[in-house]
């Protein structure tokens, strides 16, 4: 049972392959890497507000609306906010990771 030693070792050596990446490949892959390193920096950006500006009303209306504070417990109250926050992190990452890819594209004009 298990995984035999050969397997796991050529799996642990995959990275080093015969291949070599051209210039061209490796500032494909650096670009790749800024591209969602910018996502998750405006994704975070992009939640931190969202988060504020859910859990003010929310929390504000817990306390002063008489439905909300009868039905609303801590819980539903956190999966509002962090509703918010996960969609607005999740939106903004791939659309700005999008906009990377589509500056960094390069088409032929030529054609």
């Amino acid at each position: 049972m298990g995984i035999s030693p050969e397997m796991r070792d050529s799996w642990a050596n995959r990275r080093e392959s015969l291949l070599i990446a051209s210039a061209f490949e490796e500032d494909r892959i650096r670009k790749s890497r800024e591209c969602t390193q910018e996502g998750v920096r405006a994704g975070t950006k992009a939640a931190a507000v969202a988060c504020v500006a859910s859990a003010i009303p929310t929390l504000v209306a817990v306390r002063t609306i008489p439905w909300a504070k009868a039905n609303l417990n801590y819980t539903a109250q956190a999966l509002i906010i962090s509703a918010a926050s996960i969609a607005a992190y999740f939106i903004t990452a791939d659309k700005t990771i999008l906009e990377c890819a589509r500056r960094n594209t390069h088409y032929d004009k030529s054609a």
